[in-house]
């Protein structure tokens, strides 16, 4: 298995251990398409992003695995209801920060860029919340 796809799973694994303020499963996907109706459910999805290498030397490069987690729920455009759902966005971005992946601890969250913090149109149109964030784990080999 490729070392992106392990780690995607280890991204999954690690949230789907962690507690959180709203439930739920978080699943990795290639292209996380849902049909609007059954967005009803929160969604949490992890994506293989991108693979960066650099060479440090003869023996060693250092590789950066982008990983995406989006955030998705159809839900009220209510002042709480978003601010909940901002909250456990936040959350999940620090816990991946600060938690050693299950099952792959030698990767190293090194950034996360959370971009767009939420999609206005998906909002706008859909009525459904979407957040994007993209970590950064760092290895050598």
């Amino acid at each position: 298995m490729a070392t992106i796809t392990e780690i995607a799973n280890s991204v999954v694994a690690t949230l789907n251990a962690g507690t959180f303020a709203q439930p739920f499963t978080a699943e990795r996907h290639y292209l996380p398409r849902f049909e609007l109706p059954d967005m009803t459910t929160l969604r949490v999805s992890v994506v293989p992003k991108g693979i960066a290498s650099q060479a440090l030397d003869r023996n060693r490069d250092r590789v950066d695995y982008r990983i995406d987690v989006a955030v998705q729920h159809k839900t009220d455009t209510d002042m709480a209801t978003l601010d909940a759902l901002m909250t456990l966005v936040e959350a999940i971005g620090d816990y991946l920060q600060g938690t050693p992946l299950v099952g792959y601890p030698q990767a190293r969250c090194v950034e996360m860029v959370n971009d767009p913090i939420y999609a206005p149109e998906h909002l706008d149109e859909f009525r459904q919340f979407t957040s994007l964030m993209t970590f950064t784990y760092r290895m050598w080999r």
